[in-house]
């Protein structure tokens, strides 16, 4: 354990952003789940919906700095193209 408080501010600054950033990244795995269900069950207005969501979810994550800029074009493209390709 650290005995400079500096050192243990860090300590506790670092665990409270991982804690952060674990719940952002929970979101984003939950809204494309989401996205996906909505391709299988065959609704294409329920999946455009839900992209929406997503969309706005995982740029949401990018601009607090969870995800690198081209994750988020990965993510973002993957969805859409999905969504896209329903007959």
């Amino acid at each position: 354990m650290a005995n400079i408080k500096s050192a243990k501010k860090r300590i506790l600054v670092s665990r409270t952003r991982a804690e952060r950033n674990k719940a952002i990244r929970s979101g984003v795995k939950t809204a494309i789940k989401k996205v996906y269900a909505a391709i299988e069950s065959g609704d294409k207005s329920a999946a455009q919906a839900e992209l929406r969501a997503a969309t706005k979810t995982i740029e949401m994550a990018g601009s607090k700095g969870v995800y690198h800029k081209n994750n988020i074009a990965r993510k973002v493209s993957r969805i859409s193209k999905a969504v896209n390709q329903m007959g």
